[in-house]
């Protein structure tokens, strides 16, 4: 027991100085402008059928559990309010983020594994290049980039596949529905789902990163930091997820 507490501190501690490299390498000329758009693209571009069918499915179906319950009560008239709000602020960042960590964590960690043990890394390194900015900066920063822009594509269908159920099983016309929702929505629910989703698209590259830019040798080591990637990135996603909803509270508060 005291070996894996050992483990996971000093796990936390190597990740911690792998973040602060990354600051440091982000802020320091040369800017590798034309890497950063193609991972971008990558990981952006190639998500976006993933991600919206999965927003679309989330909107059916919250909108079909849910639906039930408030006909009872006499509530069906809120079923914008409480979709818009549900996706926005929590539903649609988290299942987004969790899709990216499985899809874009193990990406990265296998892609830079097989090059460090492929001793790719090692030459770049002999060759005069510097490969951590050139693979780990760009990487990071092109998740934490684009995985806001993913939340919003999500959301967005995801309100629009609850809005068609709506439409089929309530006559609600999309103009009505999407009116409701966004008079619900305010500023306060916009920001913190946003601020979240860029430490999210951060968190995902940074693992993703670490796991493999530290792969050990062997093609089993390109296995295990893939898998190990989605893993650490689930749970510090619902770690900093938890922290996001206690300070939001406290601002709600206030």
């Amino acid at each position: 027991m005291f070996k894996g507490v050992k483990e996971f501190f000093i796990e936390i501690g190597d990740l911690s100085y792998f973040a602060a490299r990354f600051f440091r390498e982000a802020l320091k000329p040369p800017f590798e402008f034309k890497e950063l758009l193609r991972q971008c693209y990558q990981m952006g571009n190639r998500s976006l059928f993933l991600v919206g069918i999965t927003g679309f499915i989330i909107g059916l179906v919250l909108t079909l559990q849910t639906r039930p319950t408030l006909i009872q009560f006499g509530a069906v008239s809120w079923m914008p309010n409480m979709v818009g709000i549900s996706i926005v602020r929590e539903v649609g960042p988290v299942i987004t983020a969790l899709i990216c960590a499985g899809r874009i964590a193990s990406g990265i960690g296998a892609e830079l594994g097989s090059m460090r043990v492929t001793e790719q890394i090692d030459a770049m390194e002999v060759s005069g290049t510097n490969p951590f900015k050139y693979l780990v900066v760009t990487r990071i920063l092109a998740t934490t980039l684009m995985l806001p822009l993913l939340v919003v594509f999500g959301d967005v269908l995801a309100l629009y596949g609850s809005a068609l159920l709506e439409n089929i099983k309530g006559g609600v016309s999309f103009q009505l529905y999407f009116n409701t929702v966004f008079n619900a929505l305010s500023f306060s629910d916009l920001v913190p789902a946003t601020i979240k989703s860029v430490f999210f698209g951060f968190i995902i590259g940074l693992v993703g990163c670490y796991k493999g830019y530290y792969c050990k040798k062997g093609t089993a080591g390109v296995g295990v930091a893939a898998n190990t990637a989605v893993v650490m990135a689930s749970l510090l996603l619902f770690f900093v997820d938890f922290i996001a909803v206690i300070i939001a509270d406290i601002f709600y508060e206030l």
